[in-house]
């Protein structure tokens, strides 16, 4: 579920886990969205957040590894 933070609409976030998932389009791989998610990212982690990004591909072809990168992630961040 989309959610706001500061001026960006993330895909997903998990307050728990402090953590950001998006999910990335073709668009994403053109110079401008590279540039634009990079700069994004970093002031993401300046507040303690963690970003993860998966292309749509990848979501559909291969969920069961995006979930067990997700779960991994998740468990890490909700033991420190």
């Amino acid at each position: 579920r989309q959610k706001p933070l500061l001026a960006f609409i993330v895909d997903f976030y998990c307050p728990a886990a402090k953590l950001v998932v998006e999910l990335d389009g073709s668009q994403h791989a053109e110079s401008a969205h590279l540039t634009k998610d990079q700069t994004r990212d970093v002031v993401l982690a300046g507040l303690g957040l963690r970003v993860v990004r998966f292309d749509n591909r990848q979501v559909l072809l291969e969920t069961d590894a995006v979930l067990t990168v997700l779960d991994e992630i998740v468990r890490a961040r909700l033991e420190t």
